[in-house]
């Protein structure tokens, strides 16, 4: 596979095979920018996507069946998603550079596996999470939606508001039930850990629109811990995504603390299953379905949310914010620049640490 592009960058965004994944990492109103920019974009169909795919086609991209790509796509064409492909025993080589969030450099269950579809087909992954400009800062992200709504699922819980299943809604509606649901006199404590981040900031904000002011950890308070202070809040929404093991924010011998005030974890990250966890208290996310787990029981009760897809439960306000920074840099893939390069790099990186054969 050659580290260019053709002058004519093509894009073939996929159907995402998660049923629960209402997002598209393009927007029609940005891919109208890059076909007039001289970009080909093919789109396929998506009954769950939060954009319907005439707007695509209006916006001048073309069009294609519900999962085609790995038969359709040409051998250059870049295969743009978001979330996991399908897999499991007898899944196909991976022949195509692919954009997502694969979830395969640190160590995760499958990498191996994925990793080693990538080099016997001859692709890449370029991974969205390892997008990044010269400072090392993420180019685009979904997190300030992934922080809001993780924050305001823990309130609505913790309120008993929360009804399941889950299922998508827009900021406004999500403000009103936060606003209407505070009691007149609210005592919650609420921690917010890696506040000053993307999606810390937006946990914060869901918490002063429900009618509450947490307290805001960074840096400074995770590097000495308070465990006390953090156990003697009522909830807790972690947002801290770290590449390198530190030591953990919470245990289980945390969870069985008889001074233990905290009722409930919101963990936004969900790097379960990889040695970077922060939170190893739990190890399978939750769901739309059920979107809470307990992970205590009895008169001090611990409950966990813990999904991995939470900005697709604000799918039109998530994808508008994440397609605006993500692409420019789409629009500069014939460049092979320093984001794309860089994502390279780490890929081939993970190759090598994961033994796996590096055929590209």
């Amino acid at each position: 596979m050659s580290d260019h592009t053709s002058d004519r960058t093509h894009l073939w965004m996929r159907h995402e095979a998660r049923s629960t994944e209402r997002r598209a990492p393009l927007t029609p109103q940005d891919a109208a920018r890059l076909v007039e920019a001289g970009v080909r974009i093919t789109v396929e169909e998506s009954a769950q996507r939060a954009f319907p795919l005439a707007d695509y086609a209006a916006a001048g991209c073309a069009t294609a069946p519900a999962g085609t790509w790995h038969e359709k796509a040409p051998d250059d064409a870049y295969v743009l998603g978001l979330k996991e492909l399908p897999g499991g025993p007898g899944a196909p080589a991976l022949r195509h550079r692919h954009i997502y969030f694969g979830h395969a450099y640190k160590g995760q269950s499958g990498a191996r596996e994925l990793l080693a579809r990538f080099t016997t087909g001859g692709g890449a992954l370029l991974d969205m999470e390892y997008l990044t400009d010269d400072s090392g800062r993420r180019v685009a992200a979904f997190g300030y939606w992934a922080g809001y709504v993780g924050a305001a699922l823990a309130v609505l819980h913790h309120r008993r508001a929360l009804t399941t299943p889950l299922v998508p809604t827009d900021r406004p509606a999500l403000d009103d039930l936060l606003a209407s649901t505070a009691p007149a006199a609210d005592t919650t404590a609420a921690l917010v850990i890696g506040a000053l981040g993307r999606c810390g900031r937006g946990a914060c904000d869901a918490l002063v629109q429900a009618g509450l002011e947490p307290t805001r950890w960074d840096l400074p308070e995770t590097r000495d811990l308070d465990r006390a202070a953090l156990l003697g809040h009522d909830l807790l929404v972690n947002t801290v995504l770290t590449s390198t093991p530190v030591p953990p924010f919470l245990t289980k011998a945390d969870l069985d603390e008889p001074v233990r005030r905290l009722r409930l974890v919101s963990d936004v990250t969900c790097d379960v299953t990889s040695d970077c966890n922060v939170l190893p208290v739990y190890d399978t996310t939750t769901t739309w379905a059920e979107p809470v787990r307990t992970l205590r029981e009895g008169e001090r009760p611990l409950d966990l949310i813990a999904i991995d897809n939470l900005p697709s439960l604000l799918p039109v306000e998530a994808s508008t914010a994440f397609s605006a920074e993500l692409a420019p840099h789409l629009l500069r893939l014939a460049e092979w620049d320093g984001v794309w390069a860089r994502a390279l790099h780490t890929y081939r990186t993970a190759v090598e640490v994961q033994e796996a054969p590096l055929v590209i």
